[in-house]
């Protein structure tokens, strides 16, 4: 077959999975052009990668490191001398089928730049043999590091790795290589939070601290200047949170809580430079314009809150997400009240920073200690992991031969045009560390406080209370708040001066610091504070959030003011939610409260509490599936790894993700519908108990795994009869002979289903 031929034979087979009636974009040459011009895609060294980007006016992107110094970079953090702490997933998708991915050749590198040219020089191995790690954190004297399923506590010895502390053994139990937790974000209000993940760390002396907190993101978390948590997941631009973190998680059985996971920019377009043919739906409908370019996020992730002050006024608190199946890095405007933050796209139509190089592939974005952004670009060509790979994309990396080089890498900062940025240096002494806390650069702020925090410079609490006594510079104040909660030498009376403020950012962080000084002593006084601010709308979501931080003999006092906030507040979903949280293990309580008071059905607070009702049901039954596991081993194990990572391990679906699979029509209707579903894929809207679920409160799409050789029949069989069974669902198993019957049906199938087709 001439090359020619075969370039008219996939444009052709592309028009026909577009539609098998007509093209969308109308005009089969226009298309075969197009690939055509993109038929290759040639491996470029990183000085001339950098040629092929565009990036916003005024800015410049410069080259920081590249292999063979740095390679498969997906995750990084700053120590205080301006070192880059890298980590390597060398192991990550070696071809279509994902062979060896289990081999321990993930490192974490140190990247240093010893002749201060700007650009990184020496490299030193600090931890090998790792297999896929995933995310670093420099605590004390150590290193915080994922690698899965546990996480690591390492002492350093100098740049070398020392004795090993096992902090969890379970950081990343279930799911896959794109499913699992990671970031290790060390944050304002000292705890370290994770995206995908509804957990939260914490060392406290020598022992470390894990706590629940809300469930967060896919890859990648970022804070803003308050401590506010940012993240996203692959077909959404910017999730995040309008409280402090710390606060409202106290209910398990509570799933959602308002004001958490919130849509900051709702706005998933991408406007890239090239044709983006090599992504996983590429051949779908909608997916790809006219000029076979991506329209919609699908591998959104690594955001960042940008805080470094030097790229310009009106970059600062901008949030900034890769996109690398699109190659480029969107920026997004945050438009904040002080209570809720929405955000809108930064331009129309064009990007901050977009190639034409399919191969640039940014993974994860940070601040730096010079002010600049740092982006990791993994450079290569395959990305999407073989639990989803469609055939189609498995012949757009054939045929352009994306699956090697897979030993490259590259560090980018974006900088203003012709600067050559300097790093700040920090010295390790107390009182120039108290100066830091007010700079101008984020990260330079956050550094400080860390040291502080780690070399136990409480000698410094003197001048840090007086800090906080000098609120005009707000920045300083919270971190001088945060330093002193992390040296355990806050005190209520420090927190009373920011209650005290007229400013809602102080106001804010003082609440959420207040459960680090409650004790039995102080807790009547604390308590009749908190009440006397209960008729302030902006606070009284905060109020509501710090009942069940106080000691059980002022019970009688904390309902009064529960119920008070509940009678003001029920159609408030801020408060309701925290009052829900708040009534954990105690909802038939609240209820029976609530229906004495002959509370409106409708409102807010009442339609809540019941839905937490239902869920607890729930749980109730997922408890009871321990026999399900022995008679579907196989099943079980496919659940936890592919299917719960989207739809809980309740089966109750996760917010912006994906819908619930309990109580499901669509699970526990016809089998070979079901089957269809999990073999091809399913695309747009899908009804589970009388609601209707689609974009973007859910993902809009569902990859199929029916042609993932990793998964044989037989066992796609188990998973099914497994989740047919699961929770409050009863219906009949699915055999293997099932799977081979819907597979001769739909035989050449490619692209996914409608639940319009299948019905």
């Amino acid at each position: 077959m001439s090359y020619r031929f075969y370039l008219l034979a996939a444009a052709l087979w592309l028009t026909a999975c577009h539609d098998e009636k007509k093209d969308p974009a109308g005009n089969r040459p226009d298309s075969l052009a197009i690939r055509e011009k993109y038929a290759t895609s040639p491996v470029l060294d990183a000085k001339t990668a950098i040629t092929h980007m565009e990036v916003e006016k005024g800015l410049e992107v410069q080259l920081v490191a590249s292999e063979p110094l740095v390679v498969v970079p997906v995750a990084m953090t700053f120590d205080e001398k301006g070192r880059m702490w890298v980590v390597e997933m060398t192991g990550y998708m070696p071809d279509t089928s994902g062979t060896g991915e289990d081999a321990p050749n993930g490192k974490v590198v140190i990247l240093e730049d010893t002749n201060q040219d700007g650009v990184a020089d020496k490299r030193t191995v600090f931890l090998d043999s790792l297999v896929l790690p995933r995310a670093v954190c420099l605590v004390e004297n150590g290193v915080l590091l994922a690698e899965p399923p546990k996480l690591w506590f390492i002492e350093r010895q100098g740049d070398k790795a020392g004795k090993r502390t096992l902090v969890d053994n379970k950081y990343t139990e279930g799911g896959n290589v794109e499913h699992q937790p990671n970031g290790l974000l060390r944050a304002m209000d000292n705890w370290i939070y994770n995206a995908k993940s509804d957990k939260r760390y914490r060392k406290s002396g020598n022992k470390w601290l894990k706590e629940d907190t809300h469930f967060r993101g896919q890859w990648g978390i970022t804070q803003d200047n308050y401590g506010r948590l940012y993240y996203n997941n692959n077909s959404e631009n910017v999730l995040g949170d309008y409280f402090l973190p710390g606060l409202g998680v106290h209910n398990p059985d509570q799933k959602r809580v308002a004001g958490y996971d919130e849509k900051i920019v709702p706005d998933t377009r991408v406007y890239s430079a090239r044709a983006n043919t090599g992504v996983n739906r590429g051949y779908m409908k909608n997916t790809l314009d006219d000029s076979l370019r991506l329209r919609n996020m699908t591998a959104a992730c690594g955001p960042l809150v940008y805080r470094g002050a030097q790229l310009g006024k009106e970059y600062d608190n901008n949030v900034f997400v890769a996109e690398p199946s699109a190659n480029l890095v969107k920026r997004n405007i945050l438009q904040d009240s002080g209570y809720i933050v929405k955000g809108k796209q930064a331009y129309a139509h064009k990007e901050f920073l977009a190639s034409t190089d399919e191969r640039f592939r940014p993974v994860s974005l940070y601040d730096g200690p010079d002010g600049a952004m740092y982006v990791l670009d993994m450079y290569r060509g395959i990305i999407q992991h073989k639990t989803y790979l469609t055939p189609y994309l498995k012949k757009e990396i054939r045929s352009r031969n994306l699956t090697n080089p897979i030993n490259c890498g590259r560090i980018y900062r974006i900088a203003p045009a012709g600067s050559k940025l300097k790093p700040v240096v920090i010295e390790n002494h107390p009182q120039q560390l108290l100066a830091l806390l007010d700079h101008s650069n984020g990260w330079v702020r956050d550094k400080a406080q860390q040291l502080i925090v780690d070399n136990h410079y409480t000698s410094l609490t003197p001048a840090l209370k007086e800090r906080l006594r000098h609120t005009d510079s707000v920045k300083g104040a919270i971190h001088a708040l945060w330093t002193l909660e992390g040296l355990g030498t806050l005190q209520y009376a420090d927190i009373q001066l920011l209650l005290q403020q007229n400013n809602p950012y102080l106001q804010a962080e003082a609440f959420a610091a207040l459960p680090s000084v409650i004790t039995p002593v102080n807790a009547k006084e604390v308590l009749a504070a908190v009440a006397a601010l209960r008729e302030n709308v902006f606070l009284a979501p905060y109020v509501a959030r710090l009942l069940h931080t106080f000691p059980p003999f002022l019970g009688k006092e904390v309902n009064t003011l529960e119920m008070e906030l509940a009678g003001r507040y029920a159609n408030d979903p801020f408060v309701a939610d925290a009052i829900i949280s708040h009534a954990a293990g105690k909802e038939d309580e609240l209820l029976k409260q609530l229906k004495e008071w002959k509370t409106d059905t409708t409102q807010v607070l009442y339609k809540h509490l019941e839905k937490v009702r239902e869920d607890i049901k729930h749980r109730r039954m997922a408890s009871m599936n321990a026999s399900l596991e022995k008679t579907y081993p196989r099943g079980a194990i496919l659940f936890k790894t592919v299917c719960q990572t989207c739809h809980g391990a309740d089966g109750e679906g996760i917010q912006s993700l994906a819908p619930p699979l309990n109580q499901s029509g669509v699970v526990t209707g016809d089998k070979r519908r079901l089957t269809a579903i999990v073999l091809y894929g399913l695309t747009g809207p899908v009804e589970v108990n009388g609601k209707v679920y689609k974009a973007p409160e859910i993902s809009g799409d569902m990859p199929g795994i029916g042609s993932n050789d990793e998964f044989s029949d037989a066992d796609i069989a188990e998973v099914l009869s497994f989740i047919r069974g699961a929770w409050n669902n009863h219906a009949a198993k699915v055999t293997e002979k099932d799977i081979q019957d819907v597979r001769k049906q739909y035989k050449g199938r490619q692209k996914s289903f409608t639940m319009e087709e299948l019905k």
